[in-house]
């Protein structure tokens, strides 16, 4: 069993290394008179079957502020948007923008509105964009809306017995019916008089209404799919003929879900048309300069550590460093598995994370040197020293992950922080304090064990 674990330690070490390869590693050398010519290349899983592809590369992903990329400005056109649509039309906008950018396969983009007198304007930072004529052409299309049902050959294909039959429906929404966002004059959310429940309510013009009624009246008890860019936002199960211009979506809503779907289809019943109007490449905006000082710090600094590790702790200090770096090659690699885009607040947070990382060692080695200066055997010294710390350890590094939680605010509190750059620094911190519990209770004991006998 002790040597299995070991084996763990041993793969675990070697599969973050291949993850973590920034680029082909040549190995060359002369063997029994043959000539080794290869490289050791990053790690990229490549799965294909017949009906099924999955293709994973892992690459670091920088933030504008280490990577710099592209800055796009849009003037959106709101004569024909009324006053009291207007402040909706454009968060609609800019979330169709988000979703468009990251489904470019960008993560993390800075998206803002900007209003200066009657002029409204989306910002938009893109980083590490090469091809921003693709991106901007992108971005710039009104946002489209459509609503589809399941066609009749497909619903004659399907057979009604089946358990997927529901599933199936959902890949079927094809068949286009002609009512489009033009037809929705907005949608709102609204509460279920009878039980309270959150749901979002559809008001049709009255094309759309008559265009709608035609629909139910031919669909009942099928899905009707909402697209928004081709995208499937909500498939309700039509319930009866509605006939009055007036719909309902219901279902286990969260008053946020039903919120972010009355958004996303107003983003297409309100279409708001946009137009470049800046368009410029940008460096890092911290400056070339500035980031290599910062990666510079970073590495003095954790030398020193080191170094202070070794000095004081001597054989025990060479362990943690050697857990240490188990430990900066497993979170890195999560940071490239993810992805992860790194920004300044985001290594900060990373960086933090190694401070407490060392905090949990400096633990486990004085517990376990008080136990030895008690007389206790070694291996009991270990196993009582890491009962002691474990519980100190658990208590810092779940208060850290509480914090964190707190600062990325998954669930949009107002009250709470919603930028990108603290949620970077959130997210980098909780998984260094996840990993560093974990590299601190499995990999250090292991390493102690295999290498320290005193």
């Amino acid at each position: 069993m002790k040597y299995i674990s070991y084996i763990f330690i041993l793969l675990i070490s070697f599969l973050v290394f291949w993850i973590d390869l920034p680029r082909p590693i040549p190995i060359r050398f002369t063997s029994f008179g043959q000539n080794i010519n290869t490289e050791i290349r990053p790690l990229v899983i490549n799965i294909q079957t017949t009906n099924f592809r999955y293709l994973k590369e892992f690459k670091t992903q920088l933030g504008l502020d280490l990577k710099g990329g592209s800055h796009l400005v849009f003037e959106a056109d709101t004569k024909n948007i009324s006053s009291q649509d207007l402040e909706d039309a454009l968060n609609a906008a800019r979330d169709v923008i988000e979703r468009r950018v990251n489904l470019f396969g960008i993560s993390e983009p800075a998206v803002r509105t900007i209003k200066s007198g009657d002029i409204y304007r989306i910002s938009v930072d893109l980083p590490g964009v090469n091809d921003v004529a693709q991106a901007s052409s992108l971005i710039g299309q009104t946002a489209q809306l459509h609503f589809k049902t399941q066609s009749t050959k497909d619903e004659e294909s399907k057979d009604p017995e089946s358990t997927e039959s529901a599933g199936i429906a959902l890949f079927n929404l094809r068949q286009e019916t002609g009512l489009t966002g033009k037809n929705v004059k907005k949608a709102s959310v609204t509460f279920d008089q009878q039980t309270g429940q959150p749901q979002v309510a559809l008001e049709f013009t009255k094309d759309g209404g008559t265009m709608f009624a035609e629909i139910t009246k031919n669909n009942i008890q099928k899905q009707v799919g909402i697209f928004l860019d081709d995208i499937l936002i909500s498939a309700p199960t039509v319930q009866q003929e509605i006939r009055d211009g007036n719909a309902v979506i219901s279902g286990n809503f969260t008053t946020e879900g039903a919120k972010q779907l009355a958004v996303a289809i107003n983003s297409g019943a309100l279409p708001l048309p946009i137009r470049l109007v800046e368009q410029r490449s940008i460096g890092p905006t911290l400056g070339a300069i500035e980031v290599q000082k910062s990666v510079t710090a970073g590495i003095v600094g954790l030398g020193m550590v080191m170094i202070f590790m070794v000095a004081y702790y001597g054989r025990l200090g060479m362990i943690a460093n050697a857990a240490l770096t188990i430990y900066g090659l497993i979170t890195f690699a999560i940071f490239r598995a993810v992805p992860i885009v790194l920004t300044l607040p985001g290594v900060a947070g990373f960086v933090l994370s190694i401070g407490m990382a060392v905090d949990s060692n400096i633990l486990i080695f004085e517990r376990i040197k008080e136990e030895q200066r008690k007389g206790k055997p070694f291996d009991t010294a270990i196993r009582l020293g890491f009962g002691r710390a474990i519980d100190a350890i658990k208590d810092a590094n779940i208060t850290t992950i509480l914090v964190a939680f707190i600062l990325f605010n998954p669930l949009n509190w107002e009250f709470l922080p919603q930028f990108g750059l603290v949620r970077g620094f959130a997210l980098t911190l909780a998984i260094g304090v996840a990993t560093s519990l974990f590299t601190g209770i499995i990999i250090t004991r292991r390493l102690i064990q295999m290498f320290y006998k005193k």
